[in-house]
């Protein structure tokens, strides 16, 4: 401020924050949360647990309710109550279906995405970018971001998986880009044509057969357990080390009968699917009981511990890919 720059004058505080606001301005007491206190996250929805029976019903029910050409995907997402768009504030977990000789159309977005099959098939595949991954029981498929896709099911049994993508974060970034493809389907071995620009850096599609991943989980069980999650397998890229991608971790965690784990707290939000047996999770001092086929979210900065009395297998989606690298995450353990 010079001499000839008089400072304003309000006749009390509330018309000064008002002059602020009208000179698009802001002050740092107007702030919510400043960092001259202690604090910690605090998350803005609740935990919540989907039963697989509802999911699946409707599901079914937008069989005969949406046609195709509306639906373009016949996806059911599990939506926190709490979010306006989400599972968590930075990814939508749901399932997709497929009936025997029916495909959702290629396209291609920012988004990364990852599929774990429930049901399968021989002759149910994805084609990523010209290459055919088979979808059977209890793969796990990525999709990164920018890759041309579209799911094929022509064998004689519906085809069911539990889809995760960022959209959230994208959408909360403005960054989206989506494209569609010039056919249904992809030509198989060939790309599918150019776009505005091309961020996938090199990341392709991977398939995780369950074979694969229950031998993993077998010589895992040999080791010291993890004192929280019991083993834990983490689907991780093979080229690029980490995370599974950019975006997101995944993860399968075999839990043995009689597992009673530690409390811990982690900044990452997870989301478990229960892909074998029952059991019970306490998040926040709440007991939410799960068996097969369920699915549920443990929020960012949540005290949770798992428990189960027969072996227990759930596989999980989390954000801590996003997290990490900016050395946001924490974990805290009793």
């Amino acid at each position: 401020m010079t001499d000839q720059t008089p400072a304003f004058i309000a006749p009390d505080a509330d018309a000064f924050d008002a002059e602020i606001r009208r000179r698009d301005l802001l002050g740092y007491w107007m702030i919510g949360e400043r960092s001259n206190t202690d604090r910690e996250p605090k998350p803005a929805y609740r935990p919540r647990l989907w039963h697989w029976d509802d999911l699946e019903q409707m599901a079914y029910g937008a069989v005969n309710r949406v046609s195709k050409a509306e639906s373009y995907r016949r996806f059911v997402g599990f939506q926190n109550p709490d979010l306006k768009l989400g599972t968590t504030p930075n990814y939508l977990v749901g399932c997709q279906l497929l009936l025997p000789g029916e495909s959702a159309p290629a396209h291609r977005h920012t988004m990364d995405a990852v599929r774990y099959i429930v049901r399968g098939g021989a002759k149910a595949y994805t084609v990523m970018d010209g290459e055919c991954f088979t979808m059977q029981d209890r793969d796990f498929i990525t999709t990164p971001n920018f890759a041309w896709h579209d799911h094929n099911n022509e064998g004689e049994r519906d085809v069911i998986w539990i889809d995760g993508a960022v959209s959230p974060l994208v959408r909360g970034l403005g960054v989206g880009f989506a494209q569609m493809y010039s056919a249904e389907r992809q030509e198989l071995a060939g790309g599918g044509g150019s776009g505005p620009y091309d961020a996938r850096a090199a990341r392709k599609p991977i398939r995780f057969p369950w074979a694969e991943t229950e031998k993993a989980l077998a010589a895992l069980s040999r080791d010291t357990p993890d004192p929280a999650d019991d083993c834990v397998y983490r689907f991780v890229d093979p080229a690029h080390g980490g995370a599974t991608l950019p975006t997101l971790d995944c993860a399968m965690t075999a839990m043995r009968a009689g597992w009673r784990g530690v409390r811990h707290r982690h900044v990452h939000a997870t989301t478990l699917h229960v892909v074998e047996g029952a059991g019970v999770t306490e998040i926040g001092g709440v007991d939410f009981a799960w068996k097969q086929g369920d699915t549920f979210v443990v929020p960012l900065w949540t005290w949770h511990r798992h428990m189960c009395d027969q072996r227990a297998l759930l596989f999980s989606i989390d954000d801590s890919a996003v997290l990490n690298p900016l050395g946001l995450n924490r974990l805290q353990v009793e």
